[in-house]
């Protein structure tokens, strides 16, 4: 799999990011809608710059001294494979059972493929239905900045031949990002087919420096090709709950992406920022002005009736959703 170009794109700019394409995803209760509801509300810490600062050649993460391989919190030192949380030690055996409990969470490989793939079928044609019953407004339209994409297609369908001919990057070849099939975790590790390229943090690291390697292009200077209007909903359901939450995506020749993500259960909408990479074929994007959650797919995806995405929480979690194209409105068509 290519590695991600991180960084090489240049340094994020404001004027890069406008608040205004699209619309985000819809869960239900339970662990979907608790899933659902860290993604509006940043997943809880603010990511690694936030957590941990550097000073006088000490770490210091979540008011926790590191000093001579020892942790010091409260004035006692605590042993090294014991976890310091909220002034409690943490035997090792949690730590582990830490680590399982958020592997639980990722994208293993999935043996039966055709039956993964029937149910998303399944499933879009249910959330259709479900939609028709309760039309999804134009939420970005009245959003600020989304006059500034100039986009009067929202729902408009982006072909591969379209991005590629669209994004100044030289593309040809697609590279196919099917997660829980190609793109699979297994342990602490990342795999594309049966290659590790990266540990766990370390690819939603990358998603992360995609996200905000946007270059500084100010939104009324770039044109914009609408990537459609999705209804975001877990993996692997042939039934679930009326859709809340939806996306809509557009995408600059620069390869930055502009969207909105919207709650219709709480009618709140945010902007979303984020980049394309050049070299990966990623595609990653995060709420303005959070590190995390970064939510990411490939490129090919977005040209599909159904794409599997990943959501990275700032908690180490990584769970597998899918992204449901919906049909442009009729009425929107006249």
């Amino acid at each position: 799999m290519p590695k991600a170009s991180t960084g090489a794109v240049g340094g994020a700019g404001a004027g890069a990011r406008p608040g205004g394409a699209g619309v985000a995803a819809a869960v239900g209760a339970g662990a979907a809608g608790g899933a659902a509801a860290a993604f509006l509300q940043g997943g809880g810490a603010e990511g690694r710059a936030a957590a941990d600062k550097v000073a006088g050649g000490e770490k210091v993460a979540g008011g926790e001294k590191i000093a001579g391989g020892e942790k010091i919190a409260g004035g006692e030192k605590v042993a090294a494979g014991e976890k310091v949380a909220g002034g409690e030690k943490r035997p090792a055996g949690d730590r582990a059972e830490a680590r399982t409990e958020r592997a639980g969470n990722r994208p293993e490989r999935i043996e039966n493929r055709q039956e993964l793939r029937g149910s998303r079928v399944e499933r879009r044609g249910e959330i259709l239905d479900q939609v028709n019953n309760h039309p999804v407004r134009d939420f970005w339209s009245e959003y600020p900045g989304w006059a500034a994409l100039r986009i009067t297609r929202p729902y408009r369908w982006a072909t591969w031949a379209a991005i590629t001919g669209w994004v100044g990057y030289g593309w040809t070849e697609s590279t196919a990002y099917a997660y829980g099939d190609n793109v699979y975790y297994e342990g602490d590790s990342v795999y594309y087919g049966d290659q590790a390229v990266a540990t766990a943090e370390e690819y939603a690291q990358q998603a992360e420096d995609i996200a905000s390697g946007a270059p500084d292009v100010a939104a009324d200077k770039a044109e914009w090709m609408p990537l459609g209007v999705f209804a975001l909903t877990p993996d692997g359901q042939k039934s679930g709950p009326e859709p809340t939450l939806f996306l809509q995506l557009a995408i600059s020749k620069e390869g930055i992406i502009n969207g909105t993500l919207n709650n219709t259960a709480t009618n709140k909408t945010e902007t979303i920022e984020g980049m394309a990479d050049k070299k990966s074929q990623r595609a990653a994007w995060t709420v303005a002005g959070k590190t995390r959650p970064i939510m990411e797919t490939g490129i090919i995806n977005l040209t599909e009736d159904t794409s599997p995405a990943l959501i990275h929480f700032a908690d180490g979690q990584t769970q597998q959703w899918l992204m449901v194209r919906l049909e442009e409105p009729a009425a929107a068509k006249q």
